[in-house]
């Protein structure tokens, strides 16, 4: 089916394999050309064209940065109309997600710190005028958590504290330069490269915002398989100098991630729902009941391993 799409370049594929992971409705396809070259096809509907558009723009921005990722190729409409296509370049790896913990604490720590540059980097980029955007996300937030909130058969024990700190901080949030984001960055959406270096993917939840938004996923999807790839990411973006400023944002993202994730994972079903309940409980341990905004997984002592 994908070549009768109508692409060009379709003439230059020798192998073409669906690939299921993630989230994203885009339908995806890794490809291998006859000179042997390794590419990802990403296929969209044509009502996305705009957004679309505007990704492939901003994942070549990215391209320019200098680190390892999958690098824009060809934009394009296919299929008499219907569908828009991007395609890139395929990271060659294994997901950092199941790299992490068959390696040791210092490779995962410098990992992380490698990652945190990277992050760095992406965040640096000067934002154009019309991607700027008036909304704080502070309104969307509060109406998230209240979702939650009026979702009886959903709430977890001891809730009300992390509902509290989201309604009583949400002001912590917003208040650095807007920049560009991945929008999805933990170990997930990284890969873990032969020569032990990181390569990003899965551009498609870029956005503009608070650079303090990227650090909450590393609760929800980065501690439980890495704590020292986590303290390694947040280190080297902050040079080792985290602000409290940071640590009173992310509070407040993760009290929010954590009870709205769960109200999320309901139209997915109730494994979903349980893995979500099962982070949400684990993040009132780890924040105090929110009493700390630093979490009790933060730990200098990794550092040891950079400085040695």
């Amino acid at each position: 089916m994908v070549r009768n799409l109508g692409i060009e370049r379709s003439k230059e594929w020798e192998h073409i394999e669906a690939v299921d992971k993630g989230w994203s409705k885009d339908k995806k396809y890794k490809i291998i050309t006859k000179a042997g070259e390794k590419q990802l096809l990403r296929i969209s509907d044509i009502a996305e064209y705009d957004f679309k558009k505007r990704e492939y723009e901003i994942i070549t921005k990215y391209s320019k940065l200098g680190f390892n990722m999958s690098m824009p190729l060809e934009f394009g409409i296919c299929n008499d109309n219907k569908n828009v296509y991007s395609l890139l370049s395929w990271i060659e790896g294994r997901d950092l997600e199941i790299a992490l913990p068959t390696i040791s604490e210092k490779e995962q720590y410098l990992l992380g710190r490698q990652a945190g540059k990277i992050l760095k980097m992406i965040h640096g980029i000067p934002v154009d005028k019309e991607d700027l955007s008036e909304n704080t996300k502070r309104e969307k937030k509060l109406y998230q958590v209240s979702l939650y909130k009026d979702s009886e058969n959903l709430r977890i024990p001891n809730d009300e504290i992390a509902l509290k700190y989201v309604e009583d901080n949400i002001n912590d949030i917003w208040k650095q330069k807007p920049v560009y984001k991945h929008g999805d960055f933990h170990p997930g959406n990284l890969i873990y490269m032969k020569d032990g270096s990181i390569g990003v993917i899965d551009f498609n939840r870029w956005e503009v915002g608070d650079p303090y938004e990227e650090f909450y996923k590393l609760e929800s999807f980065g501690i439980e398989i890495s704590v020292p790839y986590c303290i390694g990411q947040i280190d080297e973006y902050f040079n080792d100098n985290i602000p409290k400023d940071f640590w009173s944002a992310n509070a407040v993202y993760v009290a929010h991630s954590a009870l709205y994730s769960i109200k999320w994972a309901e139209k997915f079903g109730q494994e979903d729902i349980d893995r979500m309940v099962k982070r949400a409980k684990a993040s009132l341990i780890n924040y105090d009941g929110f009493r700390r905004i630093i979490p009790k997984w933060y730990d200098e002592k990794y550092r040891e391993f950079y400085k040695g």
